[in-house]
């Protein structure tokens, strides 16, 4: 499927992860974002 995450949309992961002790027990629902520019096109960008 060659799905992309781009950094800041993985933050909430990042966050619900950290806070795992304040949310056990609870349902948690975490959505994660990106993968709006093209594989090529971010290899050509990060090559520079």
């Amino acid at each position: 499927m060659r799905l992309v995450v781009e950094p800041t949309g993985c933050l909430v992961s990042a966050a619900a992860r950290a806070m795992q002790s304040e949310l056990k027990g609870q349902r948690v629902g975490v959505r994660v974002s990106g993968g709006n520019v093209e594989i090529a096109r971010f290899c050509a960008l990060v090559e520079r």
